[in-house]
């Protein structure tokens, strides 16, 4: 295909641009051949007409497609030219954060001015034993694959590290040889990699400065060779430095700094022992204060300073050469400040008593008056003399400066000299690998003799470079078999010779040196003579006469030839130096040792950058007529031999190079200046290797990555079985233009340009596809819709229809229904009208009726009213008159017969005094007498009652009377009384009046008191009523304080419990920190016990004939001897003379830390041992004194024998039953002697057989408890000692006391018979009890036994009398305890609610503060009692079966024989095994042998109990213990652990192995503790495994020896399987395509990577899975432990996942949103096989959490906010770094897919700013989890296990 065709519309194209050098632009129509404008479109928005180059016509270069952007490989690009590169450079570096980029075989390497977390220990174990091209580029990625290379083809490597000043080149080197010092280790134990590292601070002190580009620039270069031996570990190095520039000692420019040291040094003067060099602040030397910028920020010189001496002191400089260091570099300072006074012209002078020069002299240990001369004068020689000249002030001051340079080159070659030989190893350097630190390219605004020979070794590291590339491409073309044509490129040997051929520029320079008046000018004119016009690369320039120009492979470069012969001389004056060789300081001399050779009165070294090379160790021999001009080697021709001896080196070696760009010149991080890049890219030949492989072809793909990602453009039937012979036949339907690829052996070459129309071709055949499947898929899903629609248009109608009819039918219904309604409704409105109005009609006709009945029964009522009241009223009117009218009648009658009455009274008045009257008077008296007469009779009779009537009241009257009179007098007396109280009663009136008044105002007062006392009535009452709501208030406070109290108790416990838990936490993580330290430190301890092994062995084969009578034991079996035997006091003092006995040479070096642990835990148990020995010297005192009391009171003595009577007397009731029993038996047997009666069957038989079982077992009863009771008495026996008769009666008298306390009779009388019993003699005593005697010694047994029992019961009694007042005092501590939580209530209810709250929160937190100390003190003091009480019951044990054995000894034999045998039937028991194994003690090593060292677990081991070698090893122990034989149960565990770990240093790659003895050194553990005799464990045992406990030792420090084998054990399994699934992880997780066809290959460059198709050799998930299941299944079947096995698995899982991410987040290609679903599935599956082994609970799930978000992150959305939001809560297990890493690192993969804006990864990263997590980039798939053993007993009998005749131990015995 034409590449005109490609320039369709729409393609994007680059065009130059005088600001960004390149352009993006696109294509607004296609391009014809012949148009001579391009219409473009630029990415601005803007329209631009493109002119073609009409000479040439170049179409301007095609930019690649999006998703090749940002390729780690450069040469992956389908379009190789500058803009391609350089843009992708862009993107990797600022948008993706990516520093390192492959361009071939070049790491280009951008200096990022920011601390990036890529160089870890992590990233160089990710990086370590990869692929180049599996990983993203890395400095790391060069190093491995030159330690492979060295390591596989045995050949030297180089890495040649360039680039311009501040791009980064010193800090890719030092980490470069930080990675093979890593990788690789030492050789010894001199820590040569350190030595190797320690050198970098030093080299940066004195040979790097600050530059206007770079704050540590390296001004020199220099070759680091790197030793290594035949196994390739580091055993020295070497170092060679080239062209240093000692210029900048003397001289810096603006805002530049002098070299490190010197600052150092400055910042420094303030210690001791830097006051003698008499430095200050670096501002007062004038070498140090030119630049005016003496401090870096960042930068602490005082640190860097100690930094510098501590690489010192470890490479071997001693203080001694510390300090003679600085002193000269002190003094070069000094010489700086010395001033010269010009005398006159040509002659000057220094000031006398300079002090800068005296202290210049006094540290370099000189003259100073001589000093002073040779610094203002020169000698000078002729061929007949020699005489000495003055010297003006500029010669002066240029001959100091020449000086400082020459004395600071001295001392820069002599500390480079001394670190060499620090670094150099006695052991012979099998390979090396180089690696080089050069400038770069330079060109300045002023070009001068430095520039040119860093510019002259830039073009032969080119011109080498261009070979290799061109090298390496030839191999490959002939490799696959690719016809090979010359490729054209860009040969700099025509620069080269310009510069150093014969009459090339160095060679007329040095003949110019050589010439007595040569100058600059007449050099430049011989260059202009001999070069100009005759050299095309050599140029004049116009305006000058003193320069000139060179057309280097990178651009033109005018240097300037002022300045060019004196540096190239290097003058240095003769005389200065002699007085510096006779200096007293003797370092000084030493300095100048080689100058006898090197100068001359008018030679010396550069003054610019001088070549320092390595001291040759065997100097040649000089002729005796050799010349001096053979050693007057001029700097250029000295720099022309070592670069001629580096390249010779280089190409001796495998170079692989890193070109180190600066992206912008103001140290700016991430910010990327094309400008300056594109010269650099140039500049470094990284665009020149671009060239060369765009020149042949580029693109190369394997033939399954062909047929893999251009599938979509074969037809089927263009599908063969051979994929080479399918590609061929599609590329040839394709591809027109045969000379556009060729076909190789496993490989298709592709020139430049096809694979981008090949991947045009994809898209737009996959565009096809895509808009084919849109087109069918919208038109399916439109018809699908429509027939929907349809449909429901259809359903909707009919549904719409059949609801209209019914809507009409309804209408119908309803009109019908209207009509009746209305007809009904209008009748029942009518006739409700007609109602209503008849029923308002009748209401208002009644209430107007009524209203008319109503009015007229008022008015009648009113009538009616009317007239009663006329009535009345005119009734009381007519009263009235006629009462007035009858009242003034009556007075007029009164009057009148007033008037009349005096008148008759007048009249009778005058009649009465005349006879008349009289006369008158008497008419009519006789009848008035007659009338009286009768009246005077009634009236006498009347007398006569009244008188009696009288006579009765005068009896009456006169006892009234003189009652009267009495009262008369006393009323007299009362009146005379009354006369004197009348008085007294006007007194008493006025003080009545008085008192009234005082009443009156005392009841004012009592009223206003009233009122008073009633308003404070009712101020109290309202006060009381106040105070009961206060009070009610106060109580419901108090309530919900008493709740809150409540509450917050509840609170304070459940906070508690939440601090508990998560302090419990915490220290589950203290302790598993603590746990996996502890691990470690075994994994440390068992490391170095392997390399001292495998240091023997070297030993052992380095000696030719070993020691006779010598035989090495491994060296396992002497640690463990050493360190792991415990056993008791005895056995520790019964084997010190066994291990003083022990060979020096078996001694392991222990680990410092475990042995003080051990030493500080051996210390603490002789404590513990000291103080419980105290405790029971204490308690024994007690007992002592307790029995001294109680001798003290013999009156305790009468209760013991009254209680010992008591005994003897139901002892005789039992006796004389038995007697009574035995005479029964004896007349049976003598009445009936008949043989059938005597017969086995007979009844009295029977009888007497139960008598006498009875009685023996009685007797066998006594029997034991005598002898039970005598060893337990023997303590007791000095105490009773027999008593005389006096102590008899006495003590009688006593109990005749104690009897008359007794208040029962009955008691009275026992006791009496009792106490007579008691006096009897001893022989009628054996006499009446039983003949025998054997009673008797019953008696006495248990008599003794009964004291021991009362003692006891006495003590329990004490005892209890302590408990009870300890429990008194426990309750006056709780009363006390109440008042006090009373008192702090009553303050509390005092204070605020919040003080309240808060004091008792403060109470509860002390008082529970309190009570867990005290809970600890008493768990504490019971710990010890427990192991004290357990150490005291061993030892009784021990004493009680020694006074058993003797007693038992004691016992005579006529005591035996006199004892009567009856004959009793012993049954026969079975033989029952105990569970114990025995065996013989030489026997040992072949028990071992069979069981352990010589036990196969794929053979004989699969049929056998899982467990069984345990199980054997601790039924052996069994017996050992049994037997109490401790030396034979430490020499047996001990040849057990050795024999273990035999068996694991031989086969311990073995994973069954490993497996097969970590199961059954768990279980041999569990034995250990389930039989161990404590109640935790023996918990879980039957009563059977119980009666198998040990007896006789504590083997808890070998169970702690044991779980430490095991953790060793665990890591060694975690280590072999890890290096099982180390090469299947990544293939089977990432590579392989599980759900085929979701991703696609995309091309790749040359550095290759993995296939990611599916080949024979290639590991898949289903490697994984099986390899999952073969571990699973043989520690199932060798019965490990179901937690262990969780545990494992979760290693496991970790690992996967760690190694998974790791790779996922250091490969560009694997972050794609199908590689996400790829490895989402493969979790899954993992998934799915945790739940199959029912392992989901293990906790391995939660540990590939990490890889399940970050497979997550490469699916989710990535673009809005909310995505962001989203990603940030779900990325819980993800750090920042690794989220952002992903981010950066998510490639499309297909054009469809987009790539994540850097706004979005801003956004996330604003987001995350607050997370508090590790900055660590990648997982420690290193990790290992601490494990633990849970206790897991076994429910097997021991004595049941059957030993297999297959396992070879037919000598030991089962018991």
């Amino acid at each position: 295909m034409a590449a005109s065709e490609l320039y369709t519309k729409f393609a994007r194209v680059w065009i130059p641009d005088p600001e960004e050098v390149w352009k993006s632009a696109e294509l607004l129509k296609d391009y014809k051949p012949g148009d001579k404008v391009l219409l473009l479109h630029l990415e601005d928005g803007k329209d631009l007409e493109y002119r073609l180059d009409p000479k040439t016509k170049e179409l301007p270069h095609l930019r690649n497609p999006d998703i090749l952007v940002g390729e780690n490989d450069l040469t992956a690009l389908s379009y190789l030219h500058e803009p391609a590169v350089l843009h992708n450079l862009r993107v990797r570096f600022i948008d993706s954060k990516l520093i390192y980029t492959y361009c071939g075989i070049v790491l280009v390497a951008i200096n990022p001015y920011e601390q990036l977390p890529i160089y870890g220990e992590d990233i160089i174990n990710a990086y370590s034993g990869q692929n180049m091209g599996d990983m993203d580029p890395h400095i790391f990625a060069v190093a491995e694959e030159a330690y492979k290379q060295m390591a596989r083809d045995e050949r030297n490597q180089s890495i040649i590290v360039s680039g311009e000043s501040g791009a980064g080149k010193t800090v890719s080197a030092k980490y470069a040889m930080r990675y093979f010092a890593t990788v690789s280790g030492s050789a010894s134990e001199a820590n040569v990699e350190e030595k190797v590292l320690a050198s970098n601070p030093i080299m940066e002190s004195i040979g790097n400065a600050k530059t206007t580009r770079n704050d540590n620039s390296s001004r020199f270069g220099k070759y680091i060779e790197i030793g290594f031996d035949k196994r390739y570990r580091i055993i020295g190095a070497n170092m060679r430095t080239y062209l240093l520039e000692k210029s900048r000692v003397v001289f810096q420019a603006e805002e530049e700094r002098n070299y490190h040291i010197f600052y150092q040094l400055c910042a420094s003067a303030n210690l001791p022992e830097f006051k003698v060099l008499r430095l200050g602040d670096a501002n007062n030397f004038h070498y140090t204060n030119q630049g005016g910028s003496p401090v870096i920020e960042g930068v602490d010189d005082a640190k860097e300073m100690a930094h510098t001496r501590q690489a010192c002191t470890l490479l071997g400089i001693s203080e001694s050469y510390q300090m003679g260091i600085f002193r000269i570099l002190a003094g070069i300072l000094h010489l700086g400040n010395v001033v010269f006074m010009s005398r006159d012209s040509d002659s000057c002078t220094i000031p006398p008593k300079h002090e800068p020069l005296s202290i210049f002299c006094d540290l370099m240990g000189v003259d100073f008056e001589e000093m002073c001369h040779w610094l203002c004068h020169r000698k000078l020689a002729t061929a007949t003399e020699t005489y000495i000249k003055p010297i003006s002030k500029l010669q002066a001051t240029n001959a100091r400066d020449a000086l400082a340079k020459h004395i600071y080159a001295k001392l820069f070659n002599w500390i480079v000299d001394h670190v060499n030989q620090a670094l150099h190893s006695a052991v012979k350097q099998h390979s090396f690998i180089g690696v080089l630190d050069i400038y770069g390219f330079e060109t300045f605004e002023i070009n001068s003799f430095e520039q040119f020979c860093i510019n002259y070794a830039n073009e032969k590291l080119q011109q080498q470079f261009n070979m290799h590339v061109f090298k390496l491409e030839q191999e490959e073309y002939m490799k696959e078999q690719i016809p090979w044509t010359l490729i054209d490129f860009y040969d700099n040997q025509p620069c080269i010779n310009l510069i150093e051929s014969k009459l090339g520029i160095l060679d007329l320079l040095d003949e110019e040196c050589k010439m007595p008046k040569g100058t600059d000018d007449t050099w430049a004119q011989k260059l202009y003579n001999t070069h100009l016009n005759k050299c095309a690369l050599f140029e004049k320039p116009r305006l000058s006469n003193k320069a000139f120009i060179i057309q280097h492979f990178a651009d033109k470069v005018e240097y300037q030839c002022e300045g060019f012969l004196e540096k190239n001389k290097d003058t240095v004056f003769e005389e200065q130096i002699k007085v510096l060789k006779s200096s007293k300081f003797k370092m000084l001399p030493e300095l100048f040792q080689d100058d006898e050779k090197a100068i001359s009165p008018t030679s010396a070294t550069s003054s610019g950058r001088v070549p320092l090379t390595r001291i040759p160790s065997k100097p040649t021999k000089g002729r005796p007529g050799q010349t001096a001009k053979e050693h007057k080697k001029t700097v250029g021709h000295q720099f022309r031999n070592s670069l001629h001896l580096l390249m010779e080196t280089l190409n001796a070696t495998t170079p692989h190079y890193v070109r180190c760009i600066k992206p912008n010149d103001f140290k700016f991080p991430f910010t990327f200046d094309e400008k300056r890049a594109v010269q650099q890219l140039r500049a470094c030949g990284v665009l020149e290797t671009i060239r060369i492989s765009a020149a042949g072809f580029p693109s190369r793909w394997t033939y399954q990555e062909f047929f893999s990602r251009y599938r979509v453009l074969m037809k089927q039937k263009d599908v063969l079985s051979d994929r080479k012979q399918t590609c061929k036949n599609v590329l040839e339907k394709l591809i027109v233009d045969k000379d556009k690829y060729q076909f190789g052996k496993t490989k298709i070459f592709f020139r430049a340009g096809q694979v981008a129309y090949l991947e045009k071709l994809r898209a737009d055949k996959l565009r096809a596809a895509c808009i084919r499947i849109q087109k069918t898929i919208r038109g399916w899903l439109l018809r699908k819709k429509y027939l929907r629609m349809r449909k429901a248009a259809i359903t909707v109608q009919r549904y719409v229809r059949g609801h209209q009819a019914r809507c009409y039918a309804k209408f119908l219904r309803r009109t019908k229904a209207a009509t009746i309604i209305q007809k009904h409704w209008r009748m029942y409105v009518a006739r409700r009208r007609y109602k209503i109005t008849r029923t308002a009609t009748i209401v208002l006709q009644s209430y107007l009726r009524g209203y008319l009945a109503r009015n007229r029964y008022h008015k009648m009522l009113r009538e009616h009213k009317a007239v009663i009241i006329q009535k009345w009223v005119r009734g009381w009117l007519a009263r009235t008159s006629y009462r007035r009218s009858i009242h003034a009648i009556i007075y007029l009658q009164c009057c009148f017969r007033r008037m009349m009455a005096k008148r008759e009274l007048k009249k009778l008045k005058i009649e009465a005094r005349s006879v008349e009257r009289y006369k008158k008077l008497h008419i009519g008296m006789e009848n008035k007498i007659m009338q009286l007469q009768r009246k005077v009779d009634e009236q006498n009779k009347d007398y006569k009652c009244l008188m009696e009537k009288l006579t009765n009241l005068e009896g009456i009257y006169n006892s009234e009377t003189e009652k009267l009179r009495s009262d008369l007098e006393r009323l007299q007396l009362s009146e005379e009384e009354a006369k004197i109280a009348t008085g007294r009663v006007l007194s008493l009136q006025e003080e009545i009046a008085k008192l009234r008044k005082d009443l009156e105002q005392t009841q004012s007062e009592k009223k206003s008191i009233e009122e008073r006392a009633d308003r404070y009535k009712q101020e109290t009452e309202q006060l009381v009523s106040n105070l009961k709501e206060e009070n009610t208030l106060l109580k419901q406070e108090k309530e919900t304080l008493n709740h809150r109290i409540v509450e917050q108790a509840k609170e304070m416990t459940e906070t508690m419990e939440k601090k508990l838990v998560e302090e419990t936490k915490q220290l589950e993580l203290d302790l598993n920190d603590e746990r996996l330290r502890y691990q470690n430190l075994l994994n440390e301890f068992s490391r170095l016990e392997e390399r001292y092994d495998d240091l023997k062995e070297e030993m052992t084969l380095m000696v030719n004939v070993p020691k006779p009578g010598h035989k090495r034991t491994d060296s396992t079996h002497s640690s463990n001897e050493s360190e792991y035997t415990f056993s008791s006091e005895i056995a520790e003092t019964e084997d010190i003379p066994s291990r003083t006995e022990e060979p020096s040479e078996k001694k392991v070096p222990l680990d410092m830390s475990l042995f003080l642990k051990l030493q500080k835990r051996v210390t603490e148990l002789e404590q513990e041992k000291q103080v419980m020995q105290d405790e029971l010297d204490r308690k024994e005192e007690q007992v002592l004194r307790s029995k001294a009391k109680e001798e003290e009171r013999p009156q305790i003595r009468g209760a013991e024998l009254e209680y010992e009577s008591l005994k003897r007397q139901e002892l005789e009731s039992e006796n004389k039953k038995l007697k009574n029993e035995l005479n029964e038996l004896r007349k049976a047997l003598s009445e009936k002697s008949a043989p059938e009666v005597t017969a086995p069957g007979a009844p009295a038989y029977r009888v007497l057989m139960e008598q006498l079982t009875s009685v023996s077992e009685e007797l066998d009863v006594r029997k034991e408890e005598v002898l039970i009771l005598r060893s337990q008495l023997v303590s007791q026996k000095e105490a009773i000692q027999p008593k005389d008769d006096k102590n008899t009666m006495t003590d009688s008298t006593i109990l005749l006391e104690d009897v008359q306390k007794m208040k029962d009779k009955g008691e009275i009388a026992q006791a009496y018979i009792g106490l007579k019993e008691t006096n009897r003699s001893s022989a009628m005593d054996c006499h009446e009890l039983n003949e025998d005697g054997e009673l008797l010694l019953v008696y006495e047994g248990l008599k003794q036994a009964n004291r021991l029992l009362e003692s006891q019961l006495q003590s329990q009694k004490r005892s209890h009398e302590n408990e009870a007042e300890a429990l008194r005092g426990e309750i006056q501590s709780l009363k006390e305890e109440n008042n006090r939580q009373q008192q702090l209530l009553a303050q509390n209810l005092q204070l605020p609610p919040e003080a309240r709250i808060e004091a008792s929160l403060q109470h509860e937190i002390t008082r529970l503060t309190n009570e867990n100390l005290d809970l600890m003190e008493q768990l504490e003091k019971q710990d010890k009692t427990v192991r004290k009480l357990k150490k005291q019951l061993k030892v009784f044990a021990k004493k009680i079966g020694e006074l058993e054995v003797g007693q038992m000894e004691n016992i005579s034999p006529g005591q035996i024989i006199d004892e009567p045998i009856r004959p009793v039937n012993i049954p026969r028991k079975e033989k029952d095994f105990q569970g114990m194994l025995e065996y013989k003690k030489e026997d040992e090593q072949k028990l071992v042998k069979n069981l352990i060292l010589e036990l196969k677990p794929r053979g004989v081991a699969v049929n056998l109990i899982p467990g069984l070698p345990a199980y054997i090893l601790f039924m052996c122990v069994r017996h050992a213990d049994y037997l109490n034989d401790d030396q034979k149960v430490r020499s047996l565990l001990t040849s057990t652990i050795n024999s273990i770990k035999k068996v694991l240093k031989k086969r311990g790659d073995d994973f069954e192995t490993v497996s097969f003895w970590l199961s059954n050194t768990c279980r041999f553990l569990h034995c250990l503790k389930q039989y161990s005799g404590e109640e935790g464990f023996m918990k879980h045992n039957t009563s059977r495994q119980n009666e198998h406990c040990l007896t006789n030792f504590d083997l808890a420090e070998y169970r702690q020896v044991l779980s430490d084998l095991a953790i060793q054990i665990y890591q060694q399994l975690v280590r072999v399987l890890e290096n099982i699934l180390q090469p299947m992880i990544v293939s089977g997780m990432l590579e392989h395509e599980t759900i085929q066809g979701v991703s696609g290959v995309k091309p790749t460059g040359l550095r290759k990577r993995t296939s990611s198709i599916a080949d024979e050799g290639t590991y898949t998930l289903d490697s994984i899975l099986r390899q999952l299941n073969s571990f699973h299944s043989v520690m199932c079947q060798h019965g490990m432990d179901p937690e262990l096995i969780k545990q494992v698995v979760k290693q496991m899982f970790y690992i996967v996942g760690a190694v998974t991410l790791n790779n996922l987040l250091l490969r560009k290609d694997m972050c794609s949103w199908s590689k996400g679903m790829q490895i989402r599935y493969n979790v899954s599956q993992l998934e799915e096989w945790l739940r199959d082994k029912n392992l989901m609970n293990s906790g391995a799930k939660e540990t590939l959490e990490p890889l399940i978000q970050a497979a997550q992150l490469l699916q989710v959305k990535k673009k809005t906010d909310d995505d962001a939001e989203a990603i940030c809560s779900m990325c819980n297990a993800l750090t920042t770094a690794q989220i952002v890493k992903v981010l950066n690192l998510y490639t499309p993969v297909n054009e469809f897919e987009e790539r994540v804006s850097v706004s979005f990864i801003r956004t996330i990263q604003m987001r995350l700013r607050d997370r508090k997590d590790s900055p660590q980039l990648l997982m420690d798939a290193k990790h290992i989890f601490p494990v633990t053993f849970p206790f897991n007993p076994s429910s097997l009998a021991l004595e049941t296990i059957q030993i297999p005749a297959s396992l070879g131990l037919g000598f030991i015995s089962r018991v």
